[in-house]
């Protein structure tokens, strides 16, 4: 219990890195949240200040979920695998998830959690991760929603975890639905502007 308390607490702090809102303020002078989608996402960053702080905000959101799952094997003696080892890291991947979304550093109020969630998928199964990858990848260039290819992704996670690969962890299984479930909904809004045409698009290739 305390270990899970130890590494909760650490996941939530890495989580709530607002790595868009300091980019933003640091650099441009404003808040990304006032601009565009008014979202503390790598996305936001991308459409309000362009593509390199976009993929910089995008790589250091990734690398907050993939740290959080990994520090417990890194740190603490449990075999690479183990029901406890899983158990753990899929607690301080769903509260780094949260810590995103809600980031004590930014006054709660933070992104919809995608890029933190790619990471902590990496990190605790990056076969799965791939297929998630890949399919966000065609769905996006295809219509230039990020939306729509984020969506997509979080629905092929569980999909994947437990028919492709077979999963028979039941802390894994759980945490791929619930995963899944909680990208959906954070994306509750893009999904009603989806279905009635007004979603934002996005072009990768825009100069």
């Amino acid at each position: 219990m305390n270990e899970l308390i130890l590494f909760g607490i650490i996941a939530y702090l890495l989580g709530s890195i607002p790595t868009a809102v300091w980019l933003g303020k640091a650099k441009y002078g404003l808040d990304v949240r006032e601009h565009g989608s008014n979202n503390a996402g790598a996305t936001n960053t991308f459409r309000v200040l362009g593509k390199k702080p976009g993929i910089i905000v995008l790589t250091i959101d990734i690398f907050k979920g993939l740290i959080a799952v990994l520090l417990p094997y890194i740190l603490l003696d449990h075999q690479w695998g183990s029901d406890k080892l899983i158990e753990i890291q899929l607690v301080c991947a769903l509260i780094s998830v949260v810590g995103h979304v809600l980031p004590i550093f930014a006054g709660f109020n933070g992104g919809k959690g995608v890029a933190t969630s790619l990471g902590v998928i990496i990190g605790v199964h990056p076969q799965a991760a791939g297929i998630c990858i890949l399919l966000f990848l065609i769905f996006f260039i295809s219509s230039n929603y990020v939306s729509l290819g984020a969506i997509v992704g979080a629905i092929s996670f569980p999909i994947s975890v437990i028919f492709i690969f077979g999963a028979t962890s039941p802390f894994l299984i759980a945490f791929s639905i619930i995963l899944s479930f909680a990208v959906i909904f954070a994306h509750r809004k893009n999904i009603g502007r989806l279905l009635s045409g007004t979603e934002n698009k996005m072009n990768l290739f825009n100069k």
